[in-house]
């Protein structure tokens, strides 16, 4: 039985064919221009296939809720073309089969609770660092919704005395974490792109600050029991070290647990067991969700 996966990414579309447990079989990946023009050319790939369900993790906001008549749409994107789009209601007209979709994060999470570096526990957070920066939280195998979905990216940090760009780029508010600590951030602050520095550069202690206070923050307040960091930023695996340290610093032995100690915090703030396929693999297993498999 074969699942269909879109990655929905607001730079391009990844459409996959595959199992959550056999991985992706065939793989394609169109730009995302407008809906016009990037959904038929995913009707036509994942349309090839047998597929008898496909699961969408996709860049939002999204409206998550169920009850609504606009549930599996895009809402406040700021790509304006996608802006009220109905993705999943379009792909489930089209492609004639069961659909389930989440935020982007929230399918990697799943996929790292189930599958990666969450499995065998109760709770995870998965943190995506990269052009934006997005978290999604499994509890108890179920992906957290409440009002809209998290969004961790926009949480509120401590600017740094040493920041040259304390304010951050967020267009919404000053002092975000995304605004503060995305990749693109990182170049505006230092006119350099993060790819191109070097282990020593002054952006990397201040980087690890910010996460660091983010780690900190999502620590006290739903307490998951490991938190994954991926996405481009975090390709930088130095930061690992220093993020670990400062948010021990930061919590300053308040939360009691061998989790969070110089010995045991190694395997709690960790890179994705899964790699660059947390995503698809989230996309794929709410797929197989969409038909109870």
């Amino acid at each position: 039985m074969l699942i269909g996966a879109l990655e929905a990414g607001g730079t391009k579309m990844v459409c996959s064919i595959g199992t959550p447990q056999g991985g992706v079989l065939q793989r394609a990946s169109f730009p995302t221009v407008s809906p016009e023009v990037t959904v038929p050319q995913i009707v036509d790939f994942l349309g090839k296939f047998d597929i008898a369900a496909l699961g969408i993790g996709s860049f939002g906001p999204l409206d998550l809720n169920p009850a609504s008549p606009t549930y599996g749409n895009i809402t406040l994107t700021p790509k304006l073309e996608w802006k009220g789009y109905p993705l999943l209601a379009e792909l489930k007209k089209q492609l004639g089969v069961p659909a389930a979709i989440d935020t982007d994060v929230n399918a990697a999470a799943l996929a790292e609770y189930e599958m990666g570096a969450g499995r065998g526990l109760s709770s995870v957070l998965y943190v995506t660092v990269g052009t934006g920066i997005g978290g999604g939280l499994v509890i108890g195998g179920e992906m957290v919704h409440g009002l809209v979905h998290p969004e961790i990216g926009h949480m509120m940090l401590a600017p740094q005395e040493n920041d040259p760009m304390p304010d951050g780029i967020c267009p919404f508010h000053r002092h975000c974490l995304e605004g503060l600590a995305s990749g693109p951030a990182i170049e505006k602050r230092w006119g350099l792109s993060a790819k191109l520095m070097t282990e020593d550069h002054p952006a990397w202690d201040l980087e690890a600050t910010y996460l660091a206070q983010m780690c900190a923050n999502m620590i006290v307040t739903v307490s998951p029991e490991v938190i994954v960091l991926g996405g481009g930023v975090m390709q930088q695996a130095h930061l690992f070290p220093k993020i670990r340290e400062k948010t021990l610093a930061i919590l300053n032995g308040y939360v009691a647990s061998s989790c969070l100690t110089e010995e045991g915090v190694d395997a709690y703030i960790v890179p994705p067991q899964l790699g660059i396929n947390s995503g698809v693999t989230g996309a794929l297993l709410l797929g197989a969700k969409a038909i109870g498999a």
